[in-house]
């Protein structure tokens, strides 16, 4: 018997990628960054592959450039491999043309996902794949987690024989990230499968200097053509390769392949032509449709290019009348999708051909079930079938869409389905991944786990979905009928209808405070009908106490875990507690015996713990209290966002995105409707404790917490509850009165604003979140009906700027997050004229995810203007914004020019002068440009009429260039250093994490020298670049290194003096991030950026241009470190003390050498300041 496995389809492929991989070029991006990480993970264990050899990995910084180092390892005679999806993909595609016109025998898996078009999506459909079909690459296609294990084996080696690269691909999500108990293929079963002769054919072929010969050469119209026909043959023998390759698979597995493969009735007349992981969806409702009689089946696409016409006819059934080919992409303006096409032109040459119809599906994710498949089927019945279809949509616009068949259940006997609803970061994700692995690795039991989240960082949703069988489970998609459901987090009975789906009899665990009497009180009326017409077994359970009881914090994953092994009955309790622990010790044990020990008691805790609830008769009859309509939400908010947040999204129309403009554009600010009440603790403020500093504010990443100042009238209108104090320190007689508000349903609960809060005996302290719902309405009071007011005192410092309204509120960031504090306060400082182009990344998913739009707008409704391009581009994209603004401005001041040479009246050409001259300056922009509106409202001139055409270009514009240091200092270097050599007024704002923190905590060119990142396992081995330094060398760059939390002053000071600069400007600010794995948590954000400034870690300065002739222009900020806490502070991070745990000899090397570039950098820096 062959070794069983529970893995992923990621993993799967890195798996036997490793063993035909001599060089692997790799740069993250989701969903395929794992198969990377596997590989690099591997290589830091000494694995060899099929050569002998560990995998040489170099991570580039782009896709193009893992494109370009794959060809070249390639050219070299040396077997490459590489790892993308979506834009990286695209971003290889004139690589990949290379590789087809020189036979180059490179294999690319994808993890295929959706392109960036009005909207970036992260999930799974076949967009990228077709984006790059025309280059001639062989494309090879798995619909199953063991399909990865078994075909990319076939795509290698195929590759080899071939001599032709291929593309090996398979659903982004759906097979790369679900959990599938499979069997595994080692090295020794396919080494000998290896063709030794291509093998060493493509040797010699590799450049040599020994045997030099010339590629790449440029050629003319009198041959380029037959070039290009000249690897005709090549390709065409790739079919008959392949189904070799894969009969052998079949001689060590036992499970047959072809190019194409039928399943379902011999004598069917109707069949669906698809590839990928829909195939098992459609072949469970084959099964369910023939036990009712139907003729029916379906042809697997496995080999997608090149396209075999004649494979494919030999399997289409004779008694076939009609045919539904579904598409996973959307090509506009074709006249269908590509598979749609392909089998339309292989059909066109059969006699008496099928019907074909042509479908898409499964855009972004949105994966179907059973329902939309037999409603593809009933489409064939009729005598018209409808073309050009959509499934899983309400198309009620072009009226593309297949109603969905209900109540279509293909459920096979003995699976048992669970589903979990966890906060991000709480570890439910991790556990349920554990607990798959402990269910399939330890019993005869099939199991499959997939996870879907929304669009937020720690602290969003997540749905984990759990099956449980005898036999392969086909059932790729989201469970909707459930034996076993846990919910994590109270607050979600508010918000969501978790029990949809639950059988009769079924269980439902939920954590919460709550006792027995206050769920009578609290729980919604239809929970309760629910749980109670439907016999279920209810149990509660307080986790977060015993989490924080034992030293956890939030992170109740095992409590919560230990509960469903109890209850689930899946296997006996006694045995999974085991399994449990073993697991806790692989996990958490680089982390030391107390994090051990400590899940070790939440195991136990919660088997102990969790208590059967007697539910009463009463509840059958319970109803919901009548939900208030809150009047302040926005038609779009109540349209678009509030489905969207209610997990309803899939319900709406298309002719909502249509009507609402939300196709391509949405509202600013939606987050302030949201209240989603998630953290467990939320700060009180004490008044007579409070000293009126603003920090607080400053450091909140979320701007839950404010200063307000109030005068008379206001103050006399506060509700019960307000507290005020009198203001301290303000000049501006009239604002009397101060106030810090909390917002309670907004907050996560870091607890940074009580940290950083230096009143004696503290003016913050933080409570359990239920004992504060008595300061909603003063929240909402102070934030809807305080007025915004002229600011009494400078606007540039730390408390006069946290008396500017926040326009950055309640974004999707992690709890604790380094980043939004400083995008917030760039906000508060010229929020009301700001122009953001954003990166894709960290910055852009907590400021514009799903519904939640955290850019908000003043009470005058100004605000930034926000938008997110792509990745690499990022700062040619605001250059762009801001040369377009320029043009207009430029006209304006040529119009203005003009007028003042004309007839009109002194008191105008007063007013358009003084704007003239101040065209290009910041403070006072705003009220020149009212007076100009102003003076030629009656103005019917040409030339007034051309300014006012333009008047909504008046006000100077603050451009800002937001994103990380994946961006910043990778992908998008080449186009930041460009934009910085322009000389433009625009400011660039890198929040620099020291690793690609969004997708998942990849080693950059900002990783300093050990740390452990992915794509570094062991460490890292190369020092930081200083991103700072080479923009200096410009002259003419403002440039600054920032850390809030070390000093306050000189971040907001920086700021305003970049924004103030007349040319480029650049900041990096130091971000703490939850991927540093910071021993006491992100409870204490600004202290951990205030020890990494004091033991020489991060260094403080600003360097203006302006200033250079005068005094030194170089500012060192920072006081000289205290090195000998340098090796605390890294011990104080997991990144670092990881490696010690693991490598120690190697982590006191590299701990000295990183302790040497901050020594080395900071004595740079002073001979700096030293220049006059």
């Amino acid at each position: 018997m062959r070794k069983m496995k529970t893995m992923d389809g990621n993993t799967a492929a890195a798996h036997i990628s490793y063993m035909f991989t001599e060089v692997a070029s790799i740069f993250p991006i989701t969903p395929s960054s794992p198969m990377a990480e596997h590989v690099d993970e591997w290589v830091a264990k000494g694995r060899k592959n099929i050569f002998g050899q560990p995998v040489k990995v170099v991570e580039m910084q782009s896709e193009a450039g893992a494109a370009g180092a794959l060809h070249g390892a390639l050219q070299a005679g040396t077997f490459g491999t590489t790892y993308t999806a979506s834009q990286g993909l695209l971003l290889m595609i004139p690589n990949l043309y290379k590789l087809v016109g020189e036979r180059l025998p490179g294999v690319v898996h994808v993890a295929a996902r959706a392109i960036a078009t009005s909207s970036l999506s992260i999930f799974g459909d076949h967009q990228d794949v077709m984006a790059a079909r025309q280059t001639g690459i062989a494309m090879l296609c798995e619909g199953s987690v063991q399909e990865v294990m078994d075909l990319s084996a076939v795509a290698h080696l195929s590759a080899i024989k071939a001599q032709m690269p291929f593309i090996n691909f398979f659903d982004g999500f759906r097979i790369s990230h679900e959990l599938q108990k499979i069997e595994v293929i080692e090295s020794k079963d396919l080494e000998g499968f290896i063709d030794q002769e291509a093998l060493e054919r493509f040797r010699r072929y590799g450049l040599n200097p020994d045997h030099p010969v010339i590629r790449g050469t440029n050629q003319n119209p009198d041959v380029y053509f037959q070039m290009c026909e000249s690897i005709n043959k090549y390709i065409d023998a790739i079919p008959d390769i392949v189904e070799e390759y894969m009969d052998k698979i079949k001689h060590i597995t036992g499970r047959e392949y072809h190019c194409f493969d039928y399943y379902g009735a011999l004598d069917a007349d109707r069949i669906i032509i698809a590839m990928g992981a829909v195939a098992e969806v459609i072949e469970e409702t084959i099964d369910y449709l023939m036990d009712k009689g139907q003729k029916v089946g379906l042809i697997k696409v496995r080999l997608y290019r090149p396209f075999s016409y004649e494979r494919l006819l030999a399997e289409i059934p004779k008694t076939v009348k009609k045919i539904a080919v579904l598409d996973k992409t959307k090509e506009p303006g074709a006249s269908g999708e590509p598979l749609y096409l392909d089998v339309l032109k292989a059909v066109s040459e059969m006699e008496d051909a099928p019907v074909v119809v042509g479908g898409r599906f499964g855009l972004g994710s949105k994966d179907p079930n059973p329902s939309h498949i037999v409603a593809v089927y009933e489409n064939l019945c009729k005598d018209n079938p409808k073309n050009r279809f959509t499934i899983g949509i309400d198309d009620d616009v072009t009226y593309t869409s297949l109603e969905e068949v209900k109540n279509i259940d293909v459920t096979p006997e003995g699976i048992t389905a669970c589903k979990f609803w966890g906060l991000g970061s709480d570890g439910t994700v991790g556990a349920n991944k554990t607990a798959i692995k402990i269910i399939g690795d330890h019993t005869d039991m099939y199991a499959q786990g997939y996870f879907s989240y929304d669009s937020k960082k720690s602290g969003g949703i997540t749905i984990s979905h759990l099956r449980f069988g005898d036999k392969p489970i086909k059932s790729h998609y989201e469970i909707n009928s459930v034996h076993y459901i846990a919910c994590h987090n109270q607050s979600y009975v508010f918000s969501y209808n978790i029990v949809e789906g639950l059988r009769k009899n079924g269980t439902l665990v939920l954590n919460t405070i709550w006792n027995e009497e206050e769920l009578e009180e609290k729980l919604p009326g239809s929970l309760k009908s629910y749980i109670a017409k439907n016999n279920i077994n209810f149990y509660t359970i307080n986790a977060v106490k015993i989490a924080q009881e034992i030293g956890l914090g939030g992170r109740i994953n095992m409590i919560m875990q230990s509960v469903f092994f109890k209850l689930a009955n899946i296997i006996p309790v006694e045995d999974a507690i085991k399994y449990l622990k073993e697991a806790v010790v692989t996990s958490y044990g680089k982390k030391g015996e107390k994090v051990v020990n400590m899940n070790f008691a939440a195991i136990d805790a919660g088997i102990n713990s969790v208590k059967k609830i007697n539910v009463p008769d009463s509840w059958k009859d319970a109803t919901d209290n009548e939900e208030k309509i809150e009047k302040h939400l926005t038609d779009f908010y109540r349209e678009i966002c509030e489905p969207i947040n209610k997990l309803q999204g899939n319900k709406l129309a298309v002719s909502k995105f249509v009507e609402t403009g939300a196709g391509d554009t949405f509202e600013s600010g939606t987050t302030r409707f949201e209240k989603r009440g998630i953290a467990v603790n939320v700060p009180e403020w004490i008044p007579e404790n409070c000293i009126q500093c603003n920090q607080c504010s400053y450091v909140c990443p979320h701007a839950t917490i404010r200063p307000f100042l109030l005068n008379e009238d206001e103050k006399a209108q506060t509700p019960k509850y307000f507290k005020v104090i009198n203001a301290k320190g303000i000049k501006d007689t009239e604002l009397k009165y101060f106030t810090i508000g909390v917002s309670p349903l907004d907050c996560v609960g870091c607890g940074n604003c009580a940290e950083i809060c230096p009143a004696p005996g503290k003016a913050l302290i933080m409570r359990p979140q239920q004992t504060q719902h008595n300061q909603i309405e003063p929240w909402n009071y102070a934030t809807d009906k305080v007025k915004d007011k002229a600011n009494p005192m400078k606007k540039a410092t730390v408390k006069g700027s946290q008396f500017e309204r926040p326009l950055l509120e309640y974004s999707g960031a992690c709890a604790g997050c380094g980043e939004t504090p400083y995008a917030k306060l760039v906000t508060q400082l010229f929020g009301d004229r700001m122009m953001i182009a954003n990166a894709t990344g960290c910055t852009s998913i907590w400021a514009a995810a799903g519904a939640a739009t955290a850019y908000s707008k003043n009470q005058n409704g100004h605000g930034p203007a926000w938008a997110n391009s792509l990745f690499e581009d990022n700062a040619e994209y605001g250059l762009g914004m801001y040369l377009g603004v320029k043009a207009v401005r430029e006209r304006i001041a040529s119009n203005i020019e003009k007028a003042l040479e004309s007839d009109m009246s002194q008191d105008v050409k007063s007013v358009l002068r003084e704007w003239l001259e101040n065209k290009d300056e910041s403070e006072g922009t705003r009220e020149r440009a009212e007076k100009v509106k102003a003076v030629l409202k009656n103005e019917e001139s040409e030339l007034a009429k051309a300014i006012k055409k333009d008047e909504g270009f008046l006000v100077k514009r603050s451009q800002w260039i937001f994103g990380g240091d994946g961006w910043a200092y990778d992908i998008g270097y080449g186009g930041l250093d460009h934009v910085l050599a322009s000389g433009e007024d625009v400011n660039v704002l890198v929040m620099d994490t020291e690793i690609y923190s969004n997708t998942g905590g990849q080693a950059s060119k900002s990783t300093p020298t050990a740390a452990v990142a992915k794509f570094a396992a062991s460490g890292k081995r190369i020092r930081k670049k200083d991103l700072g330094l080479m923009a200096m060398t410009y002259g003419y760059v403002y440039v600054a290194q920032v850390c809030l939390g070390a000093d306050m002053n000189q971040t907001v000071k920086a700021i305003a003096e970049a924004e103030s600069y007349n040319g480029p400007s650049l900041i990096i600010a130091y971000a703490p991030c939850i991927n540093h794995g910071i021993i006491s948590g992100m409870g204490d954000t600004p202290g951990e950026q205030k020890k990494a400034v004091a033991c020489g870690y991060w260094q403080l300065y600003r360097y203006n241009p302006d200033l250079v002739g005068q005094k030194p222009a170089f500012s060192l900020d920072s006081k000289a470190p205290n090195y000998d806490l340098f090796n605390d502070f890294l011990m104080r991070e997991v990144r670092y003390s990881a490696l010690a745990k693991v490598y120690p000899e190697l982590a006191e090397e590299l701990f000295a050498r990183t302790k040497e570039d901050a020594i080395r950098r900071y004595g740079m820096y002073k001979k700096l300041s030293e220049i006059n």
